[in-house]
């Protein structure tokens, strides 16, 4: 029987999602900073650690890793702890690896990046479509005094394309033009924060570094569409 496991990385996912810097700090606000670092940014590479926040009496979920991605729609999602699963999304297909399993998930990239954190980092940066911006109040426990800004998904909870793909917003924090965190919160009211460190922008990628092959003897879940 095919097993399967959804942990730390599924809140990362779309969360997956980001992250950086573009310069030295100014008096723009939180939202012209989003707008700016959606417009400049063709790519990044970085580390993250995650904080899932679920339900009053469980204990956070911690989690660490390291990303990259190049627009539209190519992405790599690492985690090493707590144990190791590697997200691939190469501009066509989503690829999960979960190394312990030894089991691969396939699935048509197509539309699923929305409106959701991913749309807004590794698509094609019309966030304004999809998204309505706002300036928030600064996070309990932040303690960087980062300022915050706030994408609110346009389409109506219960829709066919829902609600940021079941998340109710998105928090942007920056220092100056720098992005240093993001905060998603769910429909069931769990929070996720993921601090992005060791930032580079606009990198130089290998041909195939969004590229993954599946590692013989595994299993796989989903039908890999057929090459470009």
């Amino acid at each position: 029987m095919m097993k399967t496991r959804c942990g730390a990385w599924c809140a990362g996912l779309f969360a997956v999602s980001i992250f950086l810097s573009a310069g030295s700090a100014t008096a723009a606000s939180a939202v012209d900073n989003l707008r700016q670092f959606i417009a400049s940014t063709r790519g990044a590479e970085g580390e993250f650690r995650q904080t899932v926040i679920g339900n009053a009496g469980k204990p956070p979920q911690q989690a660490s890793g390291r990303f990259s991605f190049a627009r539209p729609g190519k992405f790599r999602w690492e985690y090493d702890l707590p144990y190791p699963q590697l997200l691939v999304a190469d501009g066509r297909q989503l690829w999960s690896w979960d190394r312990d399993l030894r089991q691969v998930t396939v699935r048509p990239l197509g539309n699923a990046l929305g409106a959701t954190p991913a749309g807004i980092l590794f698509g094609q940066g019309d966030i304004e479509r999809d998204f309505i911006l706002s300036e928030a109040d600064a996070e309990t426990g932040d303690n960087e005094k980062l300022v915050w800004a706030e994408a609110r998904p346009r389409q109506a909870a219960g829709s066919e394309e829902a609600s940021g793909g079941g998340f109710q917003f998105f928090r942007f924090g920056f220092d100056g033009k720098r992005m240093r965190r993001m905060m998603l919160r769910d429909n069931f009211g769990q929070t996720t924060m993921i601090e992005f460190t060791s930032l580079r922008l606009n990198p130089s990628f290998a041909p195939k570094h969004f590229h993954f092959e599946p590692p013989a003897g595994v299993d796989i879940l989903g039908v890999p569409l057929p090459p470009p």
